[in-house]
């Protein structure tokens, strides 16, 4: 694509019915241990070799776990995984990232990852996703939305391993403030806690 073009995306819930596209997406290779964006979501102690099937359990309930983009060529682009506080079991136990206050929880909505296919970057799939994810939170009860994207160094990019919990910048677009650092890391980047209030309609 020509960097004067525009790509033309469509942000979607990850439902039951994409879930190949989901895995498009979250586990091109097929690996057996992907993590399928379920490390926040896991109990104490899992078995990761059944993330997928619980993701595809997940994505037939209401919210979604997350949100797919596509081009307005049909192809999958991009991910958003998220969860409310309440069902992010790994997170709550966290030593390194705040975990918030219990009453909080269910209104809380966490975003945890933001990844875009090899071949679809830079071209705004990110930003779709971020906008869309948002509004999906706050139709479905949300009261404030967390992230902990990292900050890349003297203006280099993030590494490819590090980018799938996004950066400061992409979530400071999308109207999230930066309220700390936090001891967590990511590529060796620190992660950072930000924070998006929603205002009720």
């Amino acid at each position: 694509m020509a960097p004067e073009e525009k790509a033309q995306i469509a942000v979607v819930p990850a439902t039951a019915d994409r879930f190949d596209d989901i895995a498009r997406v979250l586990n091109p290779s097929g690996r057996e241990q992907a993590c399928w964006c379920m490390h926040w979501r896991a109990p104490a102690k899992e078995d990761v070799t059944t993330r997928g099937a619980r993701l595809r359990a997940l994505t037939e309930e209401e919210p979604a776990p997350g949100m797919l983009a596509y081009l307005d060529s049909g192809e999958v682009a991009g991910w958003l995984g998220f969860s409310v506080r309440s069902a992010a079991r790994s997170l709550q136990r966290s030593r390194v990232l705040p975990v918030g206050e219990p009453e909080t929880w269910p209104t809380t909505w966490v975003f945890m990852c933001v990844t875009v296919r090899a071949g679809f970057r830079r071209q705004g799939v990110a930003r779709a996703l971020l906008d869309a994810g948002v509004d999906y939170a706050a139709a479905h009860g949300a009261t404030a939305l967390e992230a902990f994207p990292v900050e890349p160094e003297d203006g280099r990019r993030v590494p490819v391993s590090a980018a799938f919990v996004g950066t400061v910048a992409m979530f400071e677009r999308a109207g999230f403030d930066r309220l700390a650092p936090t001891d967590a890391t990511s590529g060796r980047l620190t992660r950072w806690h930000m924070r998006r209030e929603i205002v009720p309609a």
